[in-house]
């Protein structure tokens, strides 16, 4: 089992992109809300992205690079982010879209090799 310091900046990241996909994608459920209101509610809803993201970042750069951090990010914002589509959005992931998302993965992987 991971020790703690490898694990809190993953489950922290996951958490964090949860809000962060709601905080730029939720709206587009509500398309006829006021822009203001929208834009006022992703910045509340992003505020907490930050404060989960930040900490994710400062305890992760103690055993990752930042380009790990990164890499790992954008894999967990992916996987998030294809989980909200499907089930807030009700849209469909096609095979392109799994391929695109499969080549990002290979990228994060080199990140991690020695």
């Amino acid at each position: 089992m991971p020790d703690a310091a490898r694990l809190w900046p993953i489950l922290l990241l996951v958490a964090s992109n949860v809000f962060m996909t709601f905080a730029w994608y939720g709206h587009l459920k509500y398309r006829g809300a006021p822009i203001l209101i929208v834009i006022l509610a992703s910045w509340g809803i992003a505020f907490f992205e930050y404060c989960l993201a930040v900490p994710a970042n400062r305890i992760g750069a103690g055993v990752y690079s930042a380009a790990q951090l990164k890499g790992m990010q954008e894999v967990i914002t992916l996987t998030i982010f294809a989980g909200f589509s499907v089930l807030y959005l009700g849209q469909r992931i096609t095979t392109n879209h799994l391929i695109g998302f499969g080549l990002i993965a290979a990228g994060a992987f080199f990140l991690f090799r020695d």
